[in-house]
């Protein structure tokens, strides 16, 4: 068992960089762009800021249209795009784009309803002492929101890692490509057991993470 693990060690150091690798490209375009496309969600249906139902409605409806993709059948729909950014429709990096996809339709989502949550008389009461947009979307709105929004970060994260498992049976590598080369098709059922229970260590050290920074944001 342990001759087995160390010659095996090789080839899961590989498949830990892999998911790491779409980890950080795909968090990073689901913060940035999921964000934006949040706080501008929340902007437009306020009355007293930028409200514009119309936007709202169309951009509203293009999220739910990626969110209602199967994520495999969202992967396979974005080879083409894949192929265009990565030059390539396999490997880490081509299975970060409908990964920063996904994640951009669900973090924009998480956004929006944590910034609902901030009380509307913070906001009101920013606007009477003359706060700029810029403002009070920096300096009211996303900081009152920040317990929120680093839990839904914090679930971002673990969707992402579930993704990235599935990622790896059409391509992208990582653990779950791992898991199944092994563990399925080798029938070496204790290697895929190992990476089972690293991805369950690693969700609750990622959840534990969030959860203390929640705490520590939360001021009330």
């Amino acid at each position: 068992m342990i001759e087995s693990f160390i010659s095996f060690w090789p080839e899961l150091w590989k498949a830990l960089q892999e998911t790491l690798i779409m980890l950080a490209v795909g968090l990073s375009a689901s913060t940035v762009f999921g964000g934006a496309i949040g706080v501008f969600l929340y902007l437009w249906s306020e009355e007293r800021l930028l409200k514009s139902p119309k936007l709202r409605f169309i951009v509203g409806g293009l999220v739910n249209v990626v969110r209602s993709f199967p994520f495999v059948i969202l992967m396979i729909a974005a080879g083409p795009l894949a192929r265009l950014i990565a030059g390539t429709t396999i490997g880490p990096v081509a299975a970060s784009v409908p990964l920063s996809i996904a994640g951009i339709a669900y973090f924009s989502r998480l956004v929006e309803l944590s910034l609902m949550d901030v009380s509307k008389g913070t906001v009101e009461a920013a606007q009477s002492m003359g706060a700029s947009l810029r403002k009070i979307v920096f300096s009211v709105l996303l900081v009152e929101a920040r317990p929120s929004l680093i839990l839904g970060f914090t679930s971002l994260c673990i969707s992402y890692l579930s993704y990235s498992a599935a990622a790896g049976v059409i391509g992208g590598g990582g653990l779950g490509d791992l898991a199944v080369r092994y563990g399925y098709y080798r029938f070496q059922t204790e290697i895929m057991v190992a990476t089972v229970v690293g991805l369950i260590l690693f969700v609750q050290l990622i959840q534990s993470t969030g959860n203390y920074f929640s705490r520590k944001m939360d001021k009330r």
